[in-house]
């Protein structure tokens, strides 16, 4: 045993000094350390020993095994340091380059909208409130004062999924009237419900199947069109600016009461008239009214104790005029340049 032993000792000591790279020092742990190596082999007629021949073999099998790991060990951490050292001293990084400039991205020009008109209204007290685009019809038309046959559905071309109970909102109108029914307490109520809404359009330049809205709902005591006018003021001169004068034109909803269109002036001529506002001097935002006494009934509340107003905005419509886009389309494309917080330049 001790004549095989210093045999192994010999040899890998010739072997150690032929190891110049890992590849190498992996063939000689294998020749030593394998399940078929030198040392391995030591021990492979152990069931021919005597029980103290097993003990004496087995400690001294193990003890070489480990002095000839541990130089194994050591000749890795060498070569993997002179390695590490190779790379560094080749790959030399010349830190008078400029760097890479990385874009990062900002929010699409819809969602920028959408939030700015929450931030504002949230500081005005209101609560952002969202519900199902999948909506039935009785939360989208009837309880909106809307009931079937109404000539106002015609208008909206729904899409219709199951029969004529089960739509596409047409409106985010139905989230304030499931807020208002599960306020069970019938207090006061200050939302708005931002989404994606769906109608039966033909896409053009104006008009989409898609859009997005936002919709507002104030109920309280008192409440008349006078509290909707004041906010539809600090909303439009948020929007367009300080000088933005505001006017209500009479219309008609069949869930408000009296009913109105928000008009804003017209940013570009300041009332002179213009292709933007087609030489009126006036742009439509927007429509809004009262709240009608059906709707607050409908949804538990006193009409002749609580009154409310309610309005509604097509984002795009807004970004199209803050940001001067002419096609509606252009904000479901991915040109970078439609974006006004990305630096054109960069993009083109």
């Amino acid at each position: 045993m001790n004549k095989k032993i210093e045999l192994i000792r010999s040899s890998l000591e010739n072997d150690l000094n032929n190891i110049d790279n890992i590849s190498k020092l992996n063939e000689i742990k294998t020749k030593y350390l394998g399940k078929k190596g030198l040392i391995t082999d030591l021990t492979s007629n152990m069931k021919e020993l005597s029980i103290e021949e097993r003990k004496e073999v087995g400690k001294v099998s193990n003890e070489l095994r480990a002095e000839v790991t541990n130089k194994l060990d050591e000749i890795c951490k060498y070569l993997e340091e002179k390695s590490l050292n190779e790379k560094i001293s080749n790959e030399q990084i010349d830190i008078s380059l400029p760097s890479t400039i990385s874009k990062i991205g900002v929010p699409n020009i819809l969602e920028k909208v959408v939030e700015e008109l929450e931030e504002l209204l949230m500081s005005m007290g209101y609560d952002v409130v969202e519900g199902p685009e999948v909506e039935k019809d009785l939360y989208n038309f009837e309880l909106l004062n809307l009931p079937k046959g109404h000539p106002a559905r015609d208008a909206q071309d729904t899409f219709y999924i199951d029969g004529d109970t089960l739509l596409l909102r047409s409106q985010t109108s139905p989230v304030q009237i499931r807020t208002m029914l599960s306020n069970e307490a019938k207090s006061p109520i200050r939302i708005i419900c931002p989404g994606k809404t769906y109608r039966r359009d033909d896409d053009d330049a104006t008009h989409s199947h898609q859009f997005n809205q936002m919709e507002g709902l104030l109920v309280d005591k008192n409440i008349s069109l006078a509290n909707l006018k004041a906010t539809f003021d600090i909303i439009a001169k948020e929007m367009f600016g300080n000088d933005s004068i505001t006017r209500f034109r009479p219309s008609f909803y069949p869930f408000t009461e009296p009913s109105v269109e928000m008009d804003i002036s017209c940013f570009n001529c300041h009332g002179d008239g213009c292709n933007i506002c087609k030489g009126t001097g006036w742009i439509t935002i927007g429509g809004a009214g009262v709240v009608h006494h059906n709707v607050l009934d409908n949804c538990g509340y006193d009409s002749n104790i609580y009154s409310g107003f309610a309005f509604g905005f097509g984002i795009e419509r807004i970004a199209m005029l803050k940001y001067g886009i002419t096609d509606i389309r252009t904000f479901y494309t991915n040109d970078l340049r439609v974006n006004p917080t990305f630096d054109r330049k960069e993009c083109d």
